[in-house]
């Protein structure tokens, strides 16, 4: 590997680390903010707070009705992640195993909720819902939330699917394997790595996701990161440490799924994988 020592290439990488720097240091110091006013019983015009305390996550439990919409949260993610499990993989094995006219075009429209910003889909998507009374409640949450993770699944286990050869499954079948015995006993021990990636990071993606969740979502189906919006903007005087609090248990509840996922599935490992697949 040649490396650019010219003066150029320096201030250019350079600069890049800066700007890289830049941002971080300004995402650690807003996080630091926020976790900092959660905890302070006064702080204004200071560098530290008058004093600290806890009881404004007592305050933001009780006040925003947190332990509601944690449930209501968990269900909808629940929903999600097996829904989009058992539609992602089975789309993802027939996109992987079979060639038919049109197959590049559909795999297009299942990649353009991945593509596109979901404001761009979601308020036809929410016109819809209200028209057949889904949205406002529970499983028009869930639908929303399923039009991007469906293909993220199919997106993420086409490669792990290709790289299992047919052979295998042909020996299978040749040995009286049935379907569903194949898929039990030799597909999914083979793809539970990519499963376990797919449905965790399906996970993440949905406690994050507003504004699929926003346009359909009722007074008895918001997820936290809604409640979190309403809690922010919504009329009458709030303690703004209350708010933070409720922001830092978002921030701690996403963060902890993220680190599972990450245990299971390196960010570049689907892009190899995908690389290293041969032509059909």
């Amino acid at each position: 590997m040649i490396r650019d020592t010219t003066i150029g290439a320096k201030l250019w990488a350079a600069a890049v680390w800066a700007t890289v720097g830049f941002f971080i240091l300004n995402l650690l110091a807003m996080i630091a903010t926020v976790v900092t006013s959660s905890f302070a019983t006064r702080w204004l015009g200071t560098w530290l707070p008058a004093g600290w305390t806890t009881r404004w996550y007592t305050s933001a439990w009780s006040e925003f009705q947190l332990w509601d919409v944690l449930i209501v949260t968990f269900q909808v993610i629940g929903a999600v992640v097996f829904i989009s499990g058992v539609l992602g993989v089975t789309a993802a094995y027939a996109l992987a195993r079979r060639d038919f006219p049109g197959k590049r075009l559909l795999v297009l429209l299942f990649l353009l909720p991945l593509l596109i910003p979901p404001m761009t889909f979601g308020i036809p998507l929410a016109t819809v819902l209200y028209q057949t009374g889904l949205a406002g409640t529970f499983w028009g949450v869930v639908a929303a939330n399923l039009v991007p993770t469906v293909p993220f699944v199919i997106l993420v286990m086409i490669p792990f699917i290709e790289q299992i050869d047919p052979k295998v499954e042909a020996a299978a079948r040749v040995f009286g394997a049935n379907t569903f015995k194949l898929f039990l006993y030799v597909l999914l021990p083979l793809l539970l790595p990519g499963i376990l990636a797919a449905l965790l990071l399906v996970l993440v993606r949905t406690i994050a996701m507003f504004e699929l969740t926003f346009l359909v979502a009722g007074p008895t189906s918001q997820t936290l990161v809604v409640a979190l919006y309403y809690a922010v903007f919504a009329a009458g005087v709030r303690a703004v440490q209350s708010i933070d609090a409720m922001a830092v248990i978002y921030m701690v509840t996403t963060l902890i799924w993220l680190i599972i996922a990450l245990r299971f599935v390196n960010p570049t490992q689907i892009v190899t994988r995908a690389k290293q697949q041969p032509a059909h």
